[in-house]
């Protein structure tokens, strides 16, 4: 760009600059910048937009049109060539636009007699604030300077309106950050949980966008960058192998010290700009292109970029995550995705957890199921919202956040939560009752864990035993492979804490989406179906015998109880007891002592292993049903993919007559049998579990109380007369049948 272009440039941006750190009120500083910006570009028209809500932008400020439309005009989300470049992001350069795609003529404003159209999106980080628009009664395509200079226009804005410069009357103008909002996810964990918001990365605010001193500005982007990559090598050198994490650090390295990054923030600061806003003007470039695609793999990569931009931003502005500020009172943690490691930090401090990104199966999503609080997933612009300290209510049954809630839906939610409060009061009144049922049948329950920071929930519950214990999270939360030793004194704290109760340890369950950051990732099509669990165990059998030497080692003689994941077909069961032998033999010839009783089960998560041979049934010492998987796989519908996970109905008729045939299978052979997953731990769907005769059922620690409350109260005899009648008449589901006799019977 010509220096004298980039000199009116700095001084149209040193003239913002003045306006902004006069004394006005929010309404004069917009009235002057459109006159500043008018101006400078050379324009008879210059109009601000911005959102009065999600969906309608209002015409906030203008030089050259009508000064009665201001805050009369209003136009929805796409509507207009203004409503497009909201929609879109995208900026429109029309040289004739009453004849451009999606024009529409407002005639409150009189911009009847102006032909070109120059609009660009105001928007921060991926918020949409509004838009900047520039008009001319000459028929002409503004060049690409003019571009540019309105660009950088629209940046300021954005910061100073993120900064409250703006505010005045109307929903237009009201103050960020201010507002009740209602976001809707997808349940991670269920549960509910009042507190006060605390970031997991704070925001960075930018609080100088202009600078006067170019040549200073220059040295600083510099210096950070050099620090920025000094640090990029640094965790790369100290990246173990070369699995995924490795990887992203690589691409960390090649956006670093990308040439065409650096010039585009050169440029923007030679213009002006100071360099932590030249590094966000390139940061919120990349989030509009990343909202606009769909390829996975390119919207990692932007993702990579945006993550580079953060660091970088925070050694320019040193507002790193260390800003000395304290945890709140009930901390929810907010976060755009997070790892099992960093959440497990927390400890036992956050009330619950709500992710932009994030899925059911997700480390984070096991973490908070270990931890017992609720978890809200998919719960987009949380993150742009929200303030540390913000009240707010996650209710994870509904995967709905209120961010700044009104006092009506704060009285609601608290009624809610005493309601809850009371039901656990009276859950805890049975907790040591055996679980029978009205007419005399016994359900075993038993609970989920993975940490050491679930087993006090083993009495506290009021759950049998532990049916199900996750042993890869001792693996994921760690940057190596853990020791054997290390796994002989965790294993061996879990029996201790579980005093005499059964606990059945799952073997490493790796792939699909529980990836070790210190292993090499495959790029296979569909990992839920690929590479994972037994598969990976005997492919690389090392780990599993290094695993099992640890659980008998730390049995010490007490009873065993080990389950292998994902087993498809006899021999891999058949394969895996062996190696189970030979470690026995190993210990015996060492002089270790051997578990006074060693049982070896499976899980059934695979539609194949139901119709294993005889041999098999009566080979393996007990089975699990793994609800989550063997769902998914039996209907197809991926548990991760929303747009279906929620379609097929656990008590679907099909599903059901698939588990009772199971169930005849395991009577048949005399096979102990258990169901394990989301599905065993929701009353209803426990209710009729058991009364299709699952007499075993494993499930979160808080689940136990509810799920025996409704056993304890109803037949199963006639549960199960209602599922008959209901499958008699054809019905696709018994849930509405059940639901009806429990109304009916309560």
């Amino acid at each position: 760009m010509p220096t004298n272009t980039e000199s009116e440039s700095r001084k149209l941006l040193g003239r913002l600059r003045d306006t902004m750190a006069e004394d006005a009120a929010g309404q004069a500083r917009l009235d002057k910048i459109t006159h500043l910006t008018a101006d400078s570009i050379g324009t008879e028209v210059c109009s601000i937009y911005l959102f009065r809500d999600s969906e309608t932008l209002e015409l906030c400020a203008t030089q050259g049109l009508k000064e009665e439309a201001v805050h009369q005009t209003r136009m929805k989300l796409g509507e207009g060539l203004v409503g497009r470049v909201a929609a879109t992001g995208k900026t429109i350069n029309a040289a004739d636009a009453p004849s451009a795609r999606g024009f529409r003529y407002m005639p409150e404003t009189g911009e009847e007699i102006y032909s070109s159209f120059l609009g660009v999106p105001i928007q921060r980080l991926g918020s949409k604030l509004g838009v900047l628009v520039v008009q001319s009664k000459q028929a002409r395509e503004f060049t690409s300077d003019e571009v540019y200079a309105l660009e950088v226009v629209a940046m300021v804005l954005a910061e100073m309106t993120e900064l409250g410069a703006f505010v005045g009357e109307g929903a237009a103008l009201k103050a960020r950050h201010t507002q009740p909002l209602l976001f809707r996810g997808g349940t991670g964990q269920e549960g509910s949980a009042m507190g006060n918001a605390w970031l997991h990365e704070p925001r960075v605010v930018v609080t100088n966008p202009v600078a006067d001193d170019p040549d200073s500005e220059l040295q600083r982007l510099h210096d950070a960058v050099d620090q920025l990559r000094v640090s990029v090598d640094e965790m790369l050198a100290g990246a173990a192998g070369e699995g995924e994490h490795a990887q992203v650090l690589e691409t960390y390295r090649m956006f670093a010290n990308s040439k065409g990054w650096m010039r585009r923030m050169e440029e923007d600061i030679a213009r002006g700009l100071s360099a932590e806003a030249a590094v966000e003007k390139e940061q919120s470039t990349a989030r509009a292109r990343m909202a606009q695609i769909n390829d996975t793999y390119l919207r990692d990569r932007l993702h990579d970029l945006d993550d580079l931009s953060n660091r970088l931003l925070r050694i320019l502005t040193g507002q790193g995550a260390q800003t000395g500020a304290e945890l709140p009172e009930n901390p929810i943690l907010i976060a755009r995705n997070i790892g099992p490691g960093e959440l497990l930090e927390y400890n036992r401090k956050l009330k619950g957890v709500v992710l932009e990104e994030g899925s059911v199966g997700s480390h984070a999503a096991i973490v908070a199921r270990a931890l017992a609080i609720p978890l809200v997933i998919h719960v987009d612009r949380i993150t742009n919202e929200a303030l540390n300290g913000d009240q707010i209510l996650v209710d994870g049954d509904q995967g709905i956040v209120h961010l700044r809630p009104d006092e009506t839906v704060v009285s609601a939610f608290r009624d809610k939560m005493a309601m809850q409060a009371k039901a656990q009061e009276r859950y805890s009144s049975i907790r040591d009752t055996d679980c029978v049922s009205a007419d005399g049948v016994r359900v075993h329950l038993h609970m989920n864990a993975g940490l050491m920071a679930d087993l006090p929930s083993l009495t506290g519950s009021g759950a049998e035993g532990v049916g199900l214990f996750r042993t890869e999270l001792q693996f994921l939360v760690r940057n190596k492979m853990p020791k054997r030793t290390e796994l002989v004194d965790i294993y061996a704290k879990v029996l201790d804490a579980a005093q005499g109760k059964r606990v059945i340890f799952r073997t490493l369950d790796i792939g699909s989406d529980k990836v070790l950051p210190y292993m090499k990732s495959l790029d296979e099509p569909n990992p839920a179906l690929g590479w994972r669990a037994i598969r990976v165990a005997l492919d690389r059998p090392g780990v599993m015998r290094m695993q099992l030497q640890a659980l008998v080692r730390a049995a010490n003689g007490r009873p065993l109880s080990i389950m292998f994941p994902f087993i498809a077909q006899y021999e891999e069961y058949a394969r895996a007891r062996d190696e189970v032998d030979k470690v026995l033999a190993r210990e015996r010839r060492l002089g270790h002592p051997v578990p006074e009783k060693l049982e070896v089960g499976a899980m059934l998560e695979t539609p194949s292993l139901a119709f294993a041979s005889r041999r098999f049934f009566e080979e393996v010492e007990f089975l699990s049903i793994g609800g989550n998987d063997l769902k998914q796989f039996f209907f197809a519908a991926d548990r991760e993919n929303e747009l279906v996970r929620r379609r097929y109905d656990t008590l679907n008729v099909s599903f059901l007559t698939f588990l009772e045939d199971i169930v005849d299978r395991c009577e048949s052979t005399g096979t102990p049998l258990s169901f394990c997953g989301e599905d065993a731990g929701r009353p209803i769907e426990a209710l009729v579990l058991a009364a299709i005769g699952l007499r075993s059922l494993s499930m979160r620690p808080a689940s136990v109380g509810p799920v025996k409350s409704l056993l304890m109260r109803y037949s199963l005899k006639e549960v199960r007369d209602v599922i008959e009648e209901s499958k008699m008449r054809g019905e696709q589901s018994v849930r509405q049948a059940v639901m009806e006799y429990l109304r009916d019977n309560s």
